[in-house]
């Protein structure tokens, strides 16, 4: 089922505001289970999770910053 382009819209914010501070205690807490490791190996795993945690939403922020595409074109009178 896909999704239109107000519920895409407005699941984008609420991953925005709401899941993306969860997944980064996430983050920092996986962090922190490795006991301290070295900083290139500490930065390569802030990087590495700051790109997995798009990719299940990639088709929720696909589009949200054009136009709606189903809005009626404006009338000139």
């Amino acid at each position: 089922m896909a999704l239109s382009y107000k519920s895409r819209r407005r699941w984008s914010l609420v991953i925005l505001l709401v899941g993306l501070p969860l997944y980064i205690v996430a983050a920092v807490s996986v962090v922190n289970a490795l006991d301290r490791p070295p900083i290139w190996l500490e930065f390569a795993v802030y990087v590495f999770l700051g790109f997995l945690w798009m990719l299940p939403f990639k088709f929720v922020f696909k589009g949200v910053g054009k136009e709606d595409p189903d809005a009626e074109p404006p009338r000139e009178d």
